[in-house]
C-alpha cells in the first residue's frame, strides 16, 4: 500500500484536476453536515459534468435511509464567485466502488450534493480522504473511524444520539500523544489527531481540555494550531479564552490562526474581554491569509478575514 502522506496527495489531486473558469465559496464541513438529509456509502457508477453523478447506494449511515441507484444532480451550499460563459459548474468524479456523500434534496426533489467539490468522500487504497474541517484541509483515516466519527457528527448536529463512549475513548486516547508531525513517520498519529479535535469541535465534546493546548502550541503545526483553536469552543473557561487571547497577541503565529481563535472566542460572546480585544485590534494584522493551494483551483474565492477584520465582527457584537 502507498504511504499516507502518497495518498493525500492523491485525494487532494482529485479537486486539482477539476480546474474551471467557474469557482465558489466552499462552505466548511459544519455547514456540509447541516445542510445534508441523509450520509451514505456509495459506488460512482457513472457521471455526465452536466447531469449528475449517478451511484449506487450500498448503505445508509445516517439520516434519511436511500437505496438503489440515485442520481445526484444539484448542489445545496453552492454560492459562486464567478462563472463562465460556457462552462458552469460541473459534476467531475471518478468512478469507484467506494464514496461516502452527504446528499440533500431539494424542492424539485433531486438529490443534491453541497458544491462540486465538497460533500462527498472518497475511499482509496483502504483509506478514506475525510473532510473533518474543509475540503482544503483533509484527512486520511480508516473507513470504520470515519463511519462512527462522521456518523456521530451528523447525528449530533441533526439533534440525534450517537456512540458517546466510542468517541470519548477514540479522542481521549489520540490526543494523549505527543502532537504527530504530517511525515511519513508521523502521518497516521497526525491525521487520527486531527480527527479527534475536529470531534471535540463538531461535538461540543467537554472532555479532556488539558489534552488540547499542547496541539494549539505545536507551533510548527499549522494544522494542529488551527484543530485545536477549534476544538476550544467545547471549553468556555477563563483558561481557554486566557490560551486564545495570547495566541491572537502572538505576532509569530498565522492569521489563519488567529482567525480561528477569535471565532471560537466569538462562540462565548465574551462581553467581560472587550477591552482586552479592542486593545489587539489596534494592532491586528490588515493581511490577508487564506487556505493556500493553485490559483487556478475553482474553490479560490473561499475567504477567510484578517485578523483586524475578524476582530472588528467580534468587538462589533459585543
Amino acid at each position: 500500500m502507498a504511504s499516507l502522506p502518497v495518498i493525500l496527495t492523491f485525494f487532494m489531486a482529485l479537486f486539482a484536476n477539476k480546474v474551471r473558469a467557474t469557482t465558489w465559496d466552499e462552505p466548511w464541513a459544519d455547514q456540509v453536515i447541516k445542510g445534508a438529509s441523509s450520509f451514505v456509502l456509495a459506488k460512482v457508477t457513472a457521471a455526465d459534468p452536466a447531469k449528475g453523478v449517478y451511484i449506487q447506494v450500498t448503505k445508509t449511515l445516517a439520516g434519511e435511509t436511500i437505496s438503489g441507484p440515485v442520481v445526484v444532480n444539484g448542489f445545496y451550499l453552492l454560492h459562486l464567485c464567478s462563472i463562465s460563459a460556457d462552462e458552469g459548474p460541473e459534476f467531475q468524479f471518478d468512478i469507484t466502488d467506494s464514496c461516502y456523500f452527504f446528499l440533500a434534496r431539494n424542492e424539485k426533489g433531486q438529490y443534491c450534493i453541497a458544491t462540486p467539490t465538497a460533500g462527498y468522500d472518497y475511499i482509496y487504497q483502504g483509506q478514506v480522504g475525510a473532510t473533518y474541517r474543509h475540503t482544503y484541509h483533509k484527512a486520511v483515516v480508516p473507513p470504520d473511524l470515519y463511519e462512527k466519527t462522521m456518523t456521530a457528527i451528523f447525528n449530533n448536529y441533526h439533534g440525534l444520539s450517537y456512540d458517546k463512549d466510542y468517541i470519548r475513548q477514540f479522542v481521549t486516547k489520540e490526543l494523549s500523544q505527543k502532537p504527530a508531525a504530517l511525515n511519513e513517520e508521523g502521518a497516521p498519529l497526525f491525521f487520527l489527531q486531527h480527527a479527534a479535535l475536529e470531534c471535540i469541535y463538531h461535538l461540543r465534546l467537554a472532555v479532556g481540555e488539558d489534552l488540547v493546548y499542547p496541539f494549539l502550541n505545536d507551533t510548527a503545526n499549522f494544522h494542529s494550531q488551527v484543530s485545536a483553536a477549534r476544538a476550544l469552543v467545547a471549553f468556555n473557561t477563563p483558561r481557554s479564552k486566557a490560551a486564545l487571547l495570547q495566541v491572537i497577541g502572538d505576532s509569530t503565529r498565522r492569521g489563519f490562526v488567529k482567525v480561528m481563535c477569535i471565532w471560537t472566542l466569538a462562540e462565548f460572546h465574551p462581553t467581560d474581554l472587550k477591552s482586552t480585544l479592542q486593545t489587539l485590534q489596534r494592532t491586528a494584522s490588515t493581511k490577508d491569509d487564506d487556505f493556500g493551494g493553485n490559483i487556478m483551483d475553482p474553490r479560490v474565492c473561499t475567504h477567510i478575514p484578517t485578523v483586524k477584520d475578524a476582530l472588528d465582527e467580534l468587538i462589533a457584537k459585543l
